[in-house]
């Protein structure tokens, strides 16, 4: 397999002045920068309002599309489905054959498939629009970090910018809920979003440079697909398993994804081009940004994703009252992010993921008996302690992602820990409906087991993240 610091680099700058230099060319210029910062993170914003848009609306959707409770994770997990699936094949795609490209085709294409999701009439199409979203998600986020760290290439700049990034993953995660939340019909945010998503690809193909770092060969089509079929595997497993966990369906459905994961193993060690080089597993830093964005979605998502809908049929809560609400936990985790990065050089990216899953469990935990107390009101400690986590995690987590790996694999490291963060959502998702929708005391008793599993993963990941540092030091 290929050395990552024995390639050599080439950079293409935009069509206007065509010329080749290397990744150690000098910065671009500071309008360059800004440029595809803004437009980096204002895709960012679309693509994380396009998946959390449904949450806040979820009783209402399910009800358009007569979606039975025992598939609506299907209508939550369908771009978390897709983002999972194509993350790691989008980064090399981007590092191989230029992340403007990429960048450019995914958010042309999210414009697209969510303009179509509002169209939809049935819980299949609508799932199949959600997953098509998500894989032109995946070409985004993926090619987003590469784009900065090759615009910004001094650590002082790099940190700016990720923390910025990070804000904005938060900043789409607060707004989607309230855009959908404040239309008269949940079909017409999609449109508005779509637009958006176009507008952004239109400015990007004058204003941002393109860059790579080519490694010839051809995409690792067969790894994104055994990939791909592991994760439709965990999640119906998942999904299925509220009705029991024991039943022949949901073994069978677990014992395949355990044999496409081997499969998938024996693929890239095989394949020229992997979509993941796994001689990284080797890395504390790598296994600890895998491991923050795994639970991130296992703990956080998979919890905050599925609350809204519990707050209104068991408070009696509207979509734009739950949408406020959740505005509080996602506002602030905007507001810490953006901010977090003023602890860089007195806390690693490390000890921020450890001190975020603490937090959030501190949250989760306040959390318990607040759907069953009949007042919104005993929601707000619980939800602002665990906001403040998902600023740190979201603050860190990109850092990371780009510090485990070189910095010409940038888009494959991205694309690496966002898989990780989104196979936890798909699974968190699925497990916090099982929880809830499987206790014999209803959906109030449901949802205090699924915040007492939350607390316990994040706690979980707080020693791992952790423990793989010591292990680097």
């Amino acid at each position: 397999m290929p050395k990552f610091n024995e390639r050599t680099l080439t950079e293409v700058t935009p069509r206007a002045t065509p010329r080749t230099t290397s990744e150690a060319a000098p910065a671009e210029q500071p309008a360059h920068r800004r440029a595809t910062l803004a437009l980096t993170s204002a895709a960012t914003v679309v693509a994380l309002m396009t998946y959390t848009a449904p949450i806040a609306t979820l009783p209402q959707t399910a009800a358009a599309l007569h979606t039975p409770l025992s598939t609506q994770a299907w209508l939550l997990n369908g771009t978390p489905l897709g983002l999972a699936a194509l993350l790691l094949v989008a980064g090399s795609l981007a590092d191989d054959y230029g992340r403007r490209r990429i960048f450019i085709a995914g958010t042309f294409a999210l414009g697209l498939t969510t303009a179509l999701g509002a169209l939809t009439t049935t819980t299949w199409l609508f799932t199949l629009a959600r997953v098509a979203q998500g894989a032109s998600s995946a070409a985004i986020l993926a090619s987003s970090l590469g784009l900065i760290v090759h615009a910004f290439p001094d650590p002082r700049g790099r940190l700016h910018a990720t923390g910025v990034w990070g804000a904005c993953v938060s900043g789409g995660i607060a707004l989607g809920p309230l855009l959908a939340g404040a239309m008269a019909n949940w079909r017409i945010s999609y449109g508005v979003l779509g637009a958006a998503a176009i507008t952004v690809a239109a400015l990007s193909t004058r204003a941002l440079s393109e860059s790579r770092a080519p490694r010839g060969g051809r995409p690792d089509l067969a790894g994104a697909v055994t990939f791909g079929l592991a994760l439709v595997s965990l999640v119906a497993a998942l999904t299925l398993g509220r009705d029991g966990w024991l039943r022949a369906p949901v073994g069978l459905l677990l014992l395949a994804t355990v044999a496409l994961l081997a499969l998938f193993t024996v693929i890239e060690h095989r394949t020229a081009t992997p979509m993941i080089d796994l001689s990284l597993l080797r890395r504390p830093r790598f296994l600890a940004s895998s491991a923050g964005g795994l639970f991130t979605g296992l703990a956080v998502i998979g919890l905050f994703s599925f609350l809204p809908a519990l707050l209104q049929q068991t408070l009696g809560l509207s979509a734009m009252d739950t949408a406020w609400l959740f505005l509080l936990w996602s506002g602030l985790s905007f507001a810490v992010a953006l901010q977090a990065r003023r602890l860089a050089g007195r806390v690693s990216p490390q000890w921020q993921l450890a001190i975020g899953f603490v937090l959030h469990a501190a949250g989760a935990l306040a959390l318990l008996g607040s759907l069953g107390s009949g007042s919104w009101l005993r929601l707000l400690p619980g939800m602002m302690v665990a906001g403040v986590g998902s600023g740190l995690l979201n603050a860190a987590l990109p850092l990371l992602s780009v510090q485990s790996v070189p910095a010409q694999r940038a888009a494959m490291g991205s694309g690496a820990q966002q898989t990780f963060r989104y196979i936890g959502s798909c699974a968190g998702v699925a497990l916090t409906i099982a929880l809830v929708t499987s206790s014999g005391g209803g959906l109030a008793r449901g949802a205090d087991t699924a915040m007492v599993v939350s607390a316990g993963l994040a706690l979980l990941a707080a020693v791992s993240v952790v423990a793989l540092r010591e292990r680097a030091a």
